[in-house]
């Protein structure tokens, strides 16, 4: 994996529900900016899963590593969704809540040769930084 590009994710709604977006970061760049499809107020935990989408989407299946301070989406995509899907979609605890975002990332995983790795967000590591930096600026509009 040495060679293979390094992403890096994040997601901002701010108030939380609110306006959203989300960034994806390669070689200190922003190579994805954007926000809820619908244009609705979001959630941070909505930006942070359309934002590995969009990574995924970029590396095209192919080997790369995508740094996330969510630890929530890599449990999702890999450990829960796995129980969910074989239940039929369902969970014991009632609804699965971003089930369609649930829907699109994890069939993108699966067939990738990504691997999620999970940083401590607004922790100094300059990738993960810049992907707040910029899911800000794509929450205030910005767009590639």
């Amino acid at each position: 994996m040495s060679n293979s590009p390094i992403y890096y994710t994040d997601g901002s709604a701010s108030p939380n529900p609110g306006p959203g977006g989300y960034a994806v970061i390669l070689n200190g760049k922003p190579v994805a900016l954007g926000t809820e499809p619908s244009g609705e107020h979001t959630t941070n935990i909505r930006m942070e899963g359309f934002a590995i989408v969009a990574a995924l989407k970029h590396a095209k299946g192919g080997e790369c590593a995508i740094h996330t301070d969510s630890e929530f989406w890599i449990n999702v995509i890999t450990k829960w969704s796995l129980a969910w899907e074989a239940n039929g979609w369902k969970k014991k605890g009632g609804e699965i809540k971003n089930l369609d975002i649930v829907q699109e990332v994890c069939p993108l995983y699966r067939s990738s040769k990504a691997m999620l790795v999970w940083v401590r967000g607004h922790n100094g590591d300059e990738g993960n930084e810049l992907a707040d930096v910029w899911a800000n600026k794509a929450r205030e509009g910005a767009r590639i």
